[in-house]
């Protein structure tokens, strides 16, 4: 009876369960108001990214693409870059940020993006759109190390580097770095706070990604952090990075060069984790948690009680994902006396081994676990099929749904991208809100299997 951390044993990746970095950095780019990155590489590095989001999100976002051809491979490519941000500038006279994203051809090419910056600086900018606003941010996110995961947390230390200015009085926010979160994630998170009466910049504020339909016409997704909001993040009182892997970076930057103080985690999956995180903003703040939360929190837990115990106690779970989000449903489902039995971690990070999360479940659990690292969708296809798993639910995106169909096992789609269920981006995973929604929605997803499969599904008359 042991929780074991290892590497995926085979080379090469079937069936990836993450995407590559120039994509968390697409992510990051599109939180930000008035920006339109540019992805130096291929079109292809634009097009199936955006067409992710579309499809997670049923929205349209704008990213522009240096469009890289042969010859370009071959002989280098930076005149793309000078002609994609004179094209966007001249097309687009809202845009004032623009990050320059490499890709796995520009990197392998030695494209020197941060001296094309410097060069756009000093001549086009000056000579042809001077006195505007145009700041231009590099993000070196070559595809062939790391993940998306990894594009994101060097995007979102990218953008506080670029922006973060000290003054000499604090602005008496808390910074609070959400991570790779949905929507619903930010409504839930900005409703905690603003019950704790804590004014805070939200890295990023992301909400306005569920675009209303108007009688004047359909617009463009984007993010709503400004450049005002990321400037004055040297001058919070604290940070608080929600997901280590997804902005850790740049709250440890802005710990390191302004002396602003920094909290990591943990991801407020769950009961547990979301108590954690209010005593930390309490911590940060001074502020009292309100009777309110008390209240929401009990109703939370209410809800839970009402179906752990008698559905999903002991039921075995595999789960896959975004490594924060994976480490902090496992948690949950800890909590709520279910057996985590298989955790899929989708690259090859280092930092896992000293993970204080993954050690703690090292030491705790008394049932056999696996985390993989490096995993793939076989590891998980090759355990049900020709390994014996018995599972009763699978956690994770829509990527995974042939498996779970295959196989005839239960399924709730939780993370990115999740594009054949309708509307989940709405619905928070965090705070007490997002424990009651999980918990009610993994137990309805094995009612249903109860009926499909006439498993005890008398016991649901009863109920």
């Amino acid at each position: 009876m042991s929780c074991e951390l290892k590497q995926k044993e085979r080379a090469g990746i079937i069936n990836p369960i993450f995407t590559c970095q120039p994509c968390g950095a697409q992510y990051a780019s599109i939180g930000v108001k008035d920006c339109i990155g540019i992805v130096h590489g291929g079109q292809g590095c634009v097009m199936f990214v955006r067409l992710l989001f579309s499809q997670h999100f049923k929205e349209s976002f704008e990213i522009a693409s240096s469009s890289l051809h042969e010859d370009g491979a071959v002989f280098g490519a930076l005149n793309r870059v000078e002609e994609a941000v004179d094209v966007l500038l001249m097309r687009y006279p809202h845009v004032k940020v623009i990050p320059i994203i490499t890709t796995c051809s520009t990197e392998i090419i030695g494209d020197d993006i941060d001296g094309v910056i410097t060069k756009l600086n000093k001549g086009l900018l000056k000579e042809k759109y001077a006195g505007r606003e145009v700041h231009l941010v590099p993000m070196h996110t070559p595809s062939f190390k790391g993940s998306m995961i990894s594009g994101y947390d060097v995007a979102v230390e990218e953008f506080v580097k670029a922006f973060a200015k000290k003054e000499d009085v604090s602005n008496e926010k808390l910074n609070l770095i959400t991570g790779w979160v949905n929507p619903g994630d930010v409504t839930a998170l900005k409703h905690l706070l603003s019950e704790m009466e804590v004014d805070a910049t939200v890295l990023f504020e992301i909400e306005s990604f569920d675009s209303p339909l108007m009688p004047d016409g359909n617009a463009t997704s984007h993010g709503n952090t400004t450049i005002a909001d990321l400037t004055g993040t040297a001058n919070a009182i604290g940070t608080i990075a929600l997901n280590r892997y997804e902005g850790g970076k740049a709250a440890e930057y802005l710990q390191n060069e302004f002396g602003v103080p920094m909290i990591l985690g943990p991801t407020p999956i769950g009961i547990r984790n979301t108590d954690i995180f209010l005593q930390n903003v309490k911590k940060m703040t001074g502020k009292s948690i309100p009777k309110s939360l008390a209240f929401e929190r009990g109703i939370a837990i209410d809800a839970l009680s009402d179906i752990t115990h008698m559905f999903l106690a002991g039921k075995k779970v595999a789960i896959y994902g975004n490594p924060d989000l994976v480490i902090g449903l496992a948690e949950f489902c800890l909590d709520l006396e279910m057996k985590p039995v298989l955790l899929l971690l989708g690259d090859d990070n280092k930092g896992y081994k000293k993970d204080p999360r993954i050690m703690a479940l090292k030491e705790n659990v008394d049932y056999d676990m696996e985390i993989i690292t490096n995993a793939d969708f076989w590891e998980l296809e090759n355990r049900i099929k020709n390994e014996g798993l018995e599972l009763d639910l699978i956690l994770g995106h829509s990527k995974g749904r042939y498996i779970a169909i295959d196989n005839n096992i239960p399924m709730l789609r939780v993370g990115f991208p999740t594009y054949d269920r309708a509307g989940m981006y709405r619905y928070p995973v965090v705070g007490y809100a997002g424990a009651m929604w999980l918990g009610e929605q993994m137990a309805n997803t094995i009612f249903t299997d109860m009926e499909y499969k006439k498993n005890k599904e008398w016991v649901l008359n009863v109920w």
